[in-house]
């Protein structure tokens, strides 16, 4: 299987004054400990990042142990134009492909092959896990609109799972259509394609914030 990580973004919100990808961890880059997990996967067999130019040299020295496994592919202005960019970078071969936020750094190398498996048999999936809390919908002057039935909200993570073919032509329309979207499951959704749950779980954090690399770094050895 094969599976691209987007490496683009600036990390704004960390304030590191650099890609957050490259924050230590453990005396480790964030991706770093991404990528551990994605080769300790016994489904993907091939990796590519996608990265803003003046980054590729910092990315490819912090991941010194996996740099000889890793196919460099350049950035976007944005995730959703990364993302195309790394679709047109698969090689010719690739039927169906991963996308995994690079910033999910405690991933388990289970839940990717998980979603490798579910791959097969379905056009899209999308690791996530069941909403806990009580989501309330909320008009601009901030009153309550609504509180959804919780047992059909699910939080999305990654890895995303896709048909490549249909994920290019759904990167096709939004330019057509100058649709803007999170993650690509919701280019899929905009085309009414189905798209599957695969159960996660709660430790898949992202890192967006200096309180998620604390809690990364007292769950990080566990693994």
């Amino acid at each position: 299987m094969h599976l691209l990580i987007p490496a683009a973004g600036s990390g704004k919100r960390m304030k590191a004054g650099k890609n957050k990808l490259l924050i230590k961890l453990k005396g480790e880059s964030i991706l770093y400990w991404t990528l551990k997990s994605v080769f300790e996967s016994k489904e993907i067999n091939w990796v590519g990042i996608i990265g803003q130019p003046n980054d590729k040299d910092k990315i490819m020295n912090s991941i010194k142990d996996f740099s000889q496994k890793i196919n460099w592919i350049e950035g976007g202005k944005t995730r959703q134009e990364s993302v195309k960019n790394g679709l047109n970078g698969l090689p010719s071969n690739a039927s169906k492909v991963l996308i995994h936020d690079g910033a999910r750094c405690l991933i388990q190398p289970n839940l990717i092959d998980k979603c490798c498996y579910e791959l097969r048999d379905s056009e899209a999936v999308v690791l996530a896990v069941k909403v806990t809390d009580t989501i309330k919908i909320v008009n601009k002057d901030q009153y309550i609109e609504n509180t959804p039935d919780r047992d059909n909200l699910w939080a999305a993570q990654t890895p995303q799972g896709f048909s490549v073919d249909k994920l290019k032509k759904a990167h096709e329309s939004a330019i057509r259509n100058n649709w803007t979207v999170t993650d690509d499951a919701s280019l899929f959704e905009m085309l009414n394609l189905p798209v599957k749950i695969v159960e996660g779980n709660t430790l898949n954090i992202k890192i967006t914030s200096p309180l998620d690399l604390k809690i990364a770094d007292l769950l990080i050895n566990n693994y």
